[in-house]
C-alpha cells in the first residue's frame, strides 16, 4: 500500500482560483486537497477531519482569514497556515503572522513557489511531500518505485513503455497531445516508431487499468491529433 498523502484544506472563495489551485496541488504536489469557499465551510471541513497544511485566503464573504486564523490557535488547534492575500503591505503581513500564520505569501504568486513553501511546512509538521506520487479517480501512480494501484490497493501490472505512457498522460492531463509529441515523451526523440503504436498502447493501457464506460477518468481519441485524458473533477 502507498502511503496516504499529505492533507490540505484550501480556503478561496474565487471559484477560479480555488480550482486552479486544487488542480495544482493535486496533479503536481500529490497532496489529497479539500477546499471551502467561506469561513463556515472551512470550519465544517476542520470539525470532519485532520489537516496537516491549511492554504488561507484573508478576504472571506462571511469574514477574514486574520480572524480564522486567530479562532484556530485559541482553540488549541495547531495546523500551519500559509495565508494568500493580494494584501502585501507591511502592517498586512505582520497582521497575519500575529493572528497565527506561520507564511504569508502575496497575490499574485509563482506556482513553483507556492509548491516548495507547501512542501517545506509539510515537511516541518511531519507530513511527507509526495513530489513523486500521482492520483487519479482512486488510482495512485509512484514515479519513485514505478509502481500503479488500483483504489483498492492492487498492483496494477505495466511494462515500462506502458508506465511512462500513463505518467506523461497523467502530468498532461486534460490536453490535446499529438501522436509525435506522446512518441517524443515516451520512446525519445531519436527513436523511429510508427506513430500507430501509440494506439496499441493506448489500446493496452486503458484493458490493464480495466477502463469502461463508467469509470472517472477516460484517454479519448481526439480526430485529427492524438489523444487527451480527462479525469473526472475531485478524483
Amino acid at each position: 500500500m502507498t502511503t496516504a498523502a499529505p492533507t490540505v484544506l484550501v480556503v478561496e472563495d474565487d471559484p477560479n482560483l480555488r480550482l486552479a489551485l486544487r488542480d495544482n496541488l493535486e496533479h503536481q504536489g500529490g497532496y489529497a486537497v479539500e477546499e471551502a469557499a467561506t469561513v463556515k465551510e472551512a470550519r465544517e471541513h476542520l470539525s470532519r477531519r485532520d489537516f496537516q497544511l491549511i492554504l488561507l485566503d484573508v478576504m472571506l464573504p462571511d469574514g477574514d482569514g486574520y480572524a480564522l486564523c486567530r479562532t484556530l490557535r485559541e482553540e488549541g488547534m495547531s495546523v500551519p497556515v500559509l495565508m494568500l492575500t493580494a494584501r502585501t503591505l507591511e502592517e498586512d503581513v505582520v497582521r497575519g503572522f500575529e493572528s497565527g500564520a506561520q507564511d504569508y505569501l502575496g497575490k499574485p504568486y509563482r506556482l513553483r513557489e507556492l509548491l516548495a513553501r507547501v512542501g517545506a511546512h509539510l515537511k516541518r509538521s511531519g507530513g511527507v511531500a509526495p513530489t513523486k506520487l500521482l492520483r487519479f479517480a482512486g488510482y495512485s501512480v509512484d514515479l519513485d518505485r514505478r509502481r500503479v494501484e488500483t483504489p483498492e490497493g492492487a498492483e496494477v501490472e505495466l511494462t515500462r513503455k506502458e508506465f511512462d505512457l500513463l505518467a506523461f498522460f497523467l502530468k498532461e492531463r486534460e490536453r490535446a497531445l499529438k501522436r509525435d509529441e506522446i512518441l517524443d515523451a515516451v520512446w525519445g526523440t531519436d527513436v523511429v516508431v510508427d506513430p500507430h503504436t501509440v494506439d496499441n498502447f493506448v489500446s493496452s493501457l486503458k484493458r490493464k487499468l480495466k477502463w469502461t464506460s463508467a469509470s472517472r477518468f477516460s484517454i479519448q481519441t481526439v480526430r485529427g491529433v492524438g489523444y487527451r485524458m480527462e479525469v473526472e473533477r475531485g478524483s
